[in-house]
């Protein structure tokens, strides 16, 4: 598992739009929340997607920008989005090559039968590329508040926090 202080894993994926997310391009920019997600147009992950786009623009205050990460494809993506009104970007990782180099991508069992699948995870990246948080099997109720608040930590521990609240 990943950890406070590792270097986050760089990667590329596209996101709803079929354009590419590089996590290298926020570096010294933004800080980044990365969370996974199993699937699109599940009851928490629909949840956790909504939250996280009504506070968009709480995380943007922070200089943070919001990306999910799930196996589903691009168009899969792009249909969850509109339906939802989502505005975060979400990223397609039909490989499951960026959750495999997280390491949430582990063997479940459901219903007494294995299978693998998209531990629900959510790491907070500084703008230097240092994993800040690694939180694993997250509820999706609340989640996005809770992030909230360590993101404005971050940025209050940076000394760099000269926003109206």
């Amino acid at each position: 598992m990943l950890k406070s202080g590792d270097i986050a894993p760089a990667f590329s994926l596209p996101d709803a739009d079929m354009e590419t997310f590089d996590l290298a391009s926020s570096a010294g920019k933004h800080h980044v929340v990365l969370y996974f997600y199993p699937r699109d147009k599940t009851p928490g992950c629909t949840l956790q997607a909504a939250d996280f786009s009504d506070h968009e623009d709480d995380f943007t205050r922070y200089d943070c920008i919001v990306v999910g990460v799930s196996p589903d494809d691009c168009l899969t993506h792009a249909e969850f989005r509109d339906h939802e009104g989502l505005s975060i970007r979400l990223l397609s990782d039909t490989d499951t090559e960026v959750c495999r180099l997280y390491k949430v991508w582990q063997e479940r069992e459901v219903d007494g039968v294995k299978k693998m699948g998209v531990r629900r995870s959510t790491f907070i990246i500084d703008k230097q590329g240092r994993i800040r948080h690694a939180l694993y099997d997250v509820t999706p109720r609340g989640h996005a508040a809770a992030v909230f608040e360590l993101v404005k930590e971050l940025e209050s521990q940076n000394g760099k926090r000269n926003r109206q609240e």
